[in-house]
């Protein structure tokens, strides 16, 4: 009885004011390092495997993308229904908003038809492409049947937050990974909350690999099996379209300390210095995700630095 007399007053008092709304409104939860907040529903949580929220129960997700102010412009005038379709979103309807106050921003909804598989279901998927004059947001939630109300997912994506941008040391320390060893390098850049950029020497921005590079990146789909593997890891490298020419000096599978992991160290040819290069790649898999490490340094650079590729991935903590 006593909690409800001193209850009563406050939403009394806030009704008056006509600020209940906002007195009782949920604070809104930001991924891992991410700008954008949302006020999820209460069967939704902040993804571990990726920057945003997903079902507790499966069946949703709502995945957060940031990326430079000025890319909101071209994305805008990219993702037209032919684009979208051509990536397997049939777009229903589009939208102009303004969301976080006075941003701009285009809401798409419409679904992603299901595989030729039998019983595969149609996803009711949305896109929020967010303008904000410091930061241009990629929100995309997707739903199967009866997971989530259309209503509860718009609801979530129109109530978007933006916050001001994180400190390099604010992002680093959100990573879903710790490095206990940097081994001479340092974090210059965080990218989508689970990846980081570090180099060794003065320069953030580097040009024709003046300095060594070394990306940390925690996957966000399951693992490949074991006899996948070599071929998986190999796929990933050749993906790189920055570099050309590869030649493996080694490719194997080994497991240290109850871990499984694939190195593969290449020669290859930077492509837009033509400079040549070493490449280490290493991955860490794990039960349900793994940890990916490409390190590149110029070939007349490589003397103990490849070593220290292996120091600091060696020291990663997963979260």
């Amino acid at each position: 009885m006593r909690l409800r007399m001193l209850a009563c007053p406050v939403a009394a008092l806030a009704l008056l004011l006509g600020l209940s709304g906002a007195v009782l409104a949920a604070d809104p939860v930001y991924p891992s390092s991410s700008r954008f907040g949302f006020v999820p529903p209460s069967d939704m949580a902040p993804s571990k495997r990726f920057s945003g929220f997903e079902r507790i129960e499966g069946g949703a997700t709502v995945s957060v993308v940031e990326l430079p102010p000025n890319a909101f412009a071209e994305l805008e005038t990219n993702f037209t229904d032919e684009n979208l379709k051509a990536q397997g979103f049939v777009v229903s309807n589009r939208q102009a908003i303004k969301v976080a106050g006075d941003v701009d921003a285009v809401l798409f909804s419409g679904e992603q038809p299901g595989g030729d598989a039998a019983g595969t279901p149609t996803i009711r998927k949305w896109l929020l492409l967010v303008g904000d004059p410091t930061v241009t947001g990629i929100i995309i939630a997707q739903t199967t049947p009866e997971a989530e109300t259309d209503e509860t997912m718009v609801s979530m994506l129109k109530g978007i937050h933006i916050r001001p941008a994180l400190t390099l040391e604010q992002q680093v320390a959100a990573l879903p990974f710790r490095i206990a060893d940097t081994a001479g390098f340092r974090p210059v850049r965080v990218l989508a909350g689970n990846s980081v950029l570090l180099t060794q020497g003065p320069k953030d921005q580097m040009l024709a690999l003046e300095q060594p590079i070394l990306v940390l990146a925690q996957a966000v789909q399951p693992p490949p099996t074991a006899e996948q593997r070599d071929a998986f890891a190999r796929a990933a490298l050749y993906s790189n379209q920055t570099m050309k020419d590869f030649v493996l000096e080694r490719s194997q599978s080994y497991r240290q300390n109850g871990v499984d992991w694939h190195e593969i160290v290449a020669r290859a040819v930077d492509v837009p210095s033509s400079a040549p290069v070493v490449v280490s790649q290493t991955i860490r898999f794990a039960p349900d995700g793994y940890l990916r490490a490409l390190g590149v340094v110029r070939a007349d650079q490589r003397g103990e630095t490849l070593s220290r590729f292996r120091e600091v991935i060696d020291s990663v903590q997963l979260r």
